[in-house]
């Protein structure tokens, strides 16, 4: 476990799923600084590599007929003038911790180098669904808080089903937080049962994607200490 600067501050952690959208595009720095404005303690976004080697804060794998990464950071910005890079984000929020989701193997090494350049190692989490992804972006970064990718969540929650510790602190080991959706087919994620027994392993548990302000109360009261959502003016407002 590494437990950096991302985890500073009070609990619940409010992380804003690509910023806050309601005037600004998302995962663009406009929303990234509303998110803040709102009342987010962190900022949730995703990463892909263009063609040209930049790492871009872009979800979906393509624009309109092309790749993402068959772009290059010029042709992506003329057709999505908001698009930032990590650097840019990580330059122009120099306090913002950010969640980093590495959405293409090939975005891990771009992304590796913006948060050394800019000396962010200390306010950044690095996720992703395929732990390939994740490991190859650590691989190259100074000790960085870091969230279980989809084998690691799906251990957890299948030793909280069968009520062995060992199991889930096994499938959490080397990572920092958990993060999952509200339902799982493997067992209820939101059960009092598997947030004891993350949190006996060590990490923080926290929910994706939570919009209601009654939910993500009922999730904190429970025991969660996070929540991902559209919507972090509601979630300041529910959880401040």
């Amino acid at each position: 476990m590494t437990r950096t600067g991302f985890f500073d501050g009070p609990l619940p952690r409010i992380l804003a799923h690509r910023g806050l959208t309601l005037d600004a595009p998302e995962n663009s720095v406009a929303a990234f600084r509303a998110a803040l404005e709102a009342g987010a303690t962190h900022l949730e976004t995703d990463v892909r590599a263009t063609a040209d080697g930049e790492a871009v804060l872009v979800h979906d794998p393509r624009l309109g007929d092309d790749e993402i990464d068959g772009l290059t950071l010029a042709e992506l910005r003329h057709r999505l003038p908001a698009v930032a890079t990590v650097a840019e984000a990580l330059a122009a929020l120099p306090t913002a911790r950010f969640n980093v989701d590495v959405k293409a193997l090939a975005a891990a090494a771009p992304l590796a180098r913006a948060i050394r350049e800019a000396g962010a190692a200390e306010r950044v989490l690095i996720t992703s669904f395929r732990g390939t992804r994740r490991r190859a972006a650590l691989a190259l970064l100074p000790p960085v808080a870091t969230s279980a990718s989809s084998t690691g969540v799906a251990g957890a929650l299948l030793g909280a089903a069968t009520r062995l510790q060992p199991v889930v602190t096994a499938a959490l080991a080397r990572v920092d937080a958990v993060q999952l959706p509200l339902t799982t087919p493997v067992f209820d994620p939101t059960s009092e049962r598997f947030l004891a027994m993350a949190h006996a392993a060590g990490v923080e548990v926290h929910y994706w994607v939570v919009n209601d302000p009654a939910r993500m109360r009922w999730l904190v009261d429970r025991g969660a200490d996070g929540v991902v959502t559209d919507r972090p003016d509601l979630a300041a407002g529910a959880l401040r």
